[in-house]
């Protein structure tokens, strides 16, 4: 009875054991990595409401223009951090009553519509949009408009600088960009090999499809990524797109580093000192019929429309 006692002992501690691993498992690791992707979560990126146009609260870079399209303008999307610029553009030549959102989302008869990067390439692909305001595509979201028919063109517009952010109180001001192909390799493990304080390297990702997660594969020039599995145990460094971190989701308690010993100015992107610098584009498909996408497009480059990008707080690209 005695042994039958200590078993049960036995058995119920490691129980108890198991639980709290798996409980320190979920807060330190699993629950970091959850995967975010709904509709829901992706409204969260943004601020809608905060950026609509013909709203004169808004926040946008609201301007006229001499052009206004018809009263079936081409229905445009984008990526989240994008989401300010192409609503300057519905606010500058859209006909108001073209852009209906209910207060939680635009409906499906809306020439504006926001389902981020993922959804807009799929829109594209599909030709349920005819235009979105994006960066370059992952070799999945090509493909997968290839498949649909459709031949994306990439009409550039505006620059944004590439960053990598960590906390304000990591010692580490800068970086080089093959330091941070080696983390992300996984050849450098630790924030002391870089100068930092002697803690894991927690290097984050974002979902598969996101610009940002495109924009970072394409950075590492074809290595793979392996990121440390004992990182949630440290100290993080991400990355995300310079307009995005200091102007829609805030920059409090986090920093961008330098690169290369440059930091993410926007002088340093203007004058091409910054290492990484990213363009977005006006997408479609070339086979869309829409009479009114070769003026929208020819617009997106006109001295007004590159103004509206240079007073949201991108670099255009005709300054």
């Amino acid at each position: 009875m005695k042994k039958l006692t200590q078993q049960c002992i036995a058995l119920i501690g490691a129980a108890a054991i198991f639980a709290v691993f798996d409980y320190a498992v979920y807060q330190n690791v699993t629950k970091r990595c959850i995967d975010y992707t709904s509709a829901e979560m992706q409204a969260k990126s943004v601020e809608v409401s905060e950026y609509l146009p013909f709203d004169p609260d808004s926040k946008i870079a609201a301007a006229d223009s001499q052009l206004k399209l018809s009263s079936h303008p081409p229905v445009i999307d984008g990526a989240a951090g994008l989401f300010p610029v192409y609503s300057a553009f519905v606010h500058a030549v859209y006909p108001e009553d073209s852009v209906h959102y209910d207060g939680d989302q635009f409906t499906a008869e809306s020439a504006m519509q926001y389902t981020n990067t993922r959804g807009a390439y799929k829109a594209l692909a599909e030709g349920t949009v005819d235009v979105a305001v994006l960066v370059k595509p992952s070799e999945a979201q090509m493909q997968y408009a290839e498949e649909q028919g459709a031949e994306l063109e990439f009409v550039p517009i505006g620059y944004d600088a590439f960053v990598f952010l960590v906390n304000s109180s990591n010692p580490v001001e800068s970086l080089t960009c093959e330091q941070i192909r080696d983390i992300y390799a996984g050849d450098i493990l630790a924030w002391d090999q870089v100068g930092g304080k002697h803690l894991l390297i927690d290097a984050k990702q974002r979902n598969p499809g996101s610009g940002s997660q495109s924009a970072m594969e394409s950075f590492m020039g074809g290595r793979e990524i392996h990121p440390n599995p004992f990182g949630a145990l440290g100290s993080a460094i991400g990355f995300s797109f310079r307009y995005y971190v200091s102007d829609l989701a805030g920059s409090s308690g986090i920093k961008m580093l330098a690169l290369d010993g440059v930091a993410p100015t926007p002088e340093h992107i203007a004058d091409g000192s910054y290492p990484i610098v990213s363009t977005f584009y006006a997408v479609y498909d070339k086979h869309n019929p829409h009479p009114d996408l070769p003026v929208l497009l020819e617009w997106m480059q006109s001295d007004e429309a590159q103004k509206i990008i240079a007073d949201t707080g991108y670099i255009p690209c005709n300054p």
